[in-house]
């Protein structure tokens, strides 16, 4: 904000896209003038945007007021259903989880959500402050009637940053979701191998026991000796089992 005109950089940031290359547009305001300028544009967007301003409102009722707030307006007028999108993505990233259908990359797409999230929020952190910057007026360049269009401005780019926050949100819940299943999958694990443990250590005693070199060892010469120990041990492994499944703790 200056005595006489206003002046500012946007970096337009393609939701859909959020990482990939910004372009860049400056705004100079001055009392019923309006210069875009624009610095960065790998895809014209910026032209687009400005026609689609000026198209909106008929020429005998455009104003200074109302034809900024529709170039601001184009910008973000398809973020919406983006967003939109992106949930749906990240609905789908949650109920993977719940189905166990988690691949290997599941890790980096969720850190590539949450850096998309990280870059729009930003993102539309400049738009609020921009629209609010125009609202303040400080150099009376604006009409007070016609300073709704820049609050309108403002409070959608709101809603869309509110709506990033919420999907930020979301990817944090499904991260500790996915924490979740990894420490309940490893207990199941544990829990199997400790039952495992348990129904083995009898025989792990058996052995022990007739493997020691005592010469009155019983069952030493009895030619049934060997039978007699698998069979002592199979019953040992059946009870196990069959006292671990009464107990509900395999």
């Amino acid at each position: 904000m200056y005595e006489d005109y206003n002046f500012c950089t946007i970096t337009v940031t393609d939701a859909s896209h959020p990482q990939e290359d910004e372009d860049c547009v400056a705004l100079y305001l001055k009392k019923n003038f309006f210069l875009v300028v624009d610095v960065y544009d790998r895809d014209m967007s910026t032209e687009r945007n400005f026609k689609a301003a000026l198209s909106r409102y008929p020429a005998a009722n455009i104003t200074l007021e109302r034809l900024v707030y529709a170039f601001l307006d184009s910008i973000v007028a398809r973020d919406n259903r983006v967003l939109e999108d992106l949930e749906f993505q990240i609905h789908k990233l949650e109920e993977g989880i719940f189905e166990g259908e988690v691949d290997e990359d599941f890790n980096r797409t969720l850190l590539g959500y949450k850096t998309d999230l990280l870059v729009l929020r930003n993102y539309y952190v400049q738009f609020m402050d921009i629209g609010q910057e125009l609202i303040n007026n400080e150099n009376d360049l604006f009409a007070e009637d016609d300073l709704l269009y820049f609050r309108i401005f403002r409070d959608k780019t709101e809603r869309l940053m509110q709506n990033v926050t919420m999907l930020a949100d979301n990817v944090f819940q499904i991260r500790e979701a996915y924490q979740s299943m990894l420490d309940v999958n490893l207990n199941n694990t544990m829990k199997v191998l400790t039952v495992i443990s348990s129904i083995f250590m009898p025989l792990t005693l058996i052995t022990g026991w007739f493997g020691m070199n005592f010469v009155n060892m019983p069952m030493l010469k009895w030619q049934y000796g060997i039978p007699a120990v698998l069979l002592l041990s199979a019953a040992v492994v059946a009870f196990m089992v069959i006292y671990m499944k009464k107990k509900k703790w395999w």
